[in-house]
């Protein structure tokens, strides 16, 4: 495989991932807009998005097998189509139950498209002999960044149907060039068995037991991730006062503090290792975050610019510790030896990504029964948590091992 190829299908790599943060995102700074059209409450809300992470978790039991036959370039077509009808459908909603399945239907083609991606993305490393995973996904966070300004601009110019519409139609149409130029399963290292890795994984053997503690690590930073895109509007707007639009400006913050630290992470990452990178990461995100929420909130009532300056100083510290993290645990997983990449991502995804929309509704469930502000206290330990769980990652720093 040419260097030539390699780079064609970086390009490709950092325009279908700036796609994927953008209809991911698209909905999340209509999402107080949503919630109160449909008179859902904190709870209401929390079951709805139950529906990603039903097509999360199905998405992440089948796509690690098929892309591994098929290669992943046919299953990124599959998944795109699924992700961006399932934003269509949601466009659609006019009843909880469809509002659901789409966001059912979203999640499972996410699920789908993230793990091919992903697999594209080590195969690009090996070729290449360069960290490139986090700037992958920092192209993600830029995609999700657009996405959540350009919600809350338009916020008072069009409905969040109307708007989730457009975004799938637009969207899958620039997804099919970016897809053409990935890797073809004959040279991402799948599309059947290489005799070198297995398509088959057991539940719990000496292979799959590395692969479970690093979905672990991979669970503790992106479930606050998931947790904060879907209630940080939530919080501002119902706990803190802020009005319909401005309410974005925490996720915003967060978006892009992830999006500085992802451009730089493939140079922390390189130069400080995977595994200090995520401790110092994981402790600071959470810590910073947690005090910022516990000022935040209650200052609100008295001094509102104050509080709101308060909690995006700890929204961005949990952008920049986040930021690489979600690479890191990625090209650990995709590293573990005799196993396909695609079927350890989709392994760790069953934890990990999975995560990301479990999130959000674990948030809902405890929110109903405490607080909001109680609730993100759940994110918060989970970013220490990771940083304590760094110690399952490799510190070698060579992409091409």
């Amino acid at each position: 495989m040419s260097s030539r190829h390699g780079v064609h299908s970086r390009n490709a790599l950092w325009h279908l991932f700036f796609l994927m943060g953008i209809v991911s995102m698209a909905w999340v700074p209509r999402i107080p807009e949503i919630k109160h059209q449909f008179g859902l409450s904190d709870g209401g809300l929390g079951f709805v998005l139950l529906g990603s992470t039903c097509g999360a978790l199905i998405g992440s039991q089948v796509s690690g097998r098929l892309t591994h036959t098929f290669g992943s370039q046919r299953i990124a077509a599959v998944g795109a189509t699924f992700m961006t009808g399932g934003l269509f459908l949601m466009g659609e909603a006019h009843q909880i139950l469809q509002l659901f399945f789409g966001l059912f239907v979203m999640g499972f083609g996410y699920v789908m498209l993230d793990i091919t991606v992903n697999t594209q993305a080590v195969a690009v490393e090996k070729i290449l002999d360069k960290r490139w995973m986090s700037t992958f996904h920092g192209t993600w966070s830029v995609g999700s960044f657009v996405a959540t300004v350009t919600g809350g601009l338009v916020a008072h110019l069009i409905t969040p149907q109307s708007e989730l519409k457009i975004v799938a139609v637009v969207a899958f149409i620039f997804f099919l060039p970016g897809i053409y130029f990935l890797l073809s399963g004959d040279d991402d290292g799948h599309k059947g068995d290489d005799g070198k890795s297995e398509g088959k994984l057991s539940l719990f053997d000496k292979t799959s037991l590395p692969l479970w503690a690093i979905g672990f690590g991979l669970l503790g930073c992106l479930l606050p991730e998931g947790a904060t895109s879907d209630w940080g509007g939530v919080l501002l707007h119902d706990h803190m006062g802020i009005g319909k639009g401005a309410d974005a400006i925490a996720f915003a913050t967060f978006a892009l503090a992830m999006i500085t630290s992802r451009f730089l992470g493939d140079h922390w990452l390189s130069k400080y290792g995977p595994r200090r990178t995520v401790r110092v990461g994981g402790f600071f995100a959470g810590i910073t975050w947690g005090i910022s929420i516990a000022i935040a909130v209650p200052l609100s009532a008295h001094a509102r610019i104050p509080a709101v300056i308060i909690i995006c100083i700890g929204f961005a510290a949990a952008g920049l510790g986040i930021g690489p993290m979600v690479p890191a645990f990625m090209n650990a997983a995709a590293r573990v030896p005799g196993v396909a990449p695609s079927v350890a991502l989709a392994r760790v995804n069953i934890i990990g990504l999975a995560a990301f929309f479990i999130g959000p509704t674990l948030t809902g469930g405890v929110s109903q029964l405490t607080s909001l502000p109680i609730a993100m206290y759940i994110s918060v330990l989970l970013l220490i948590f990771t940083g304590y769980q760094s110690r399952v990652i490799s510190d070698n720093p060579s992409p091409s091992n």
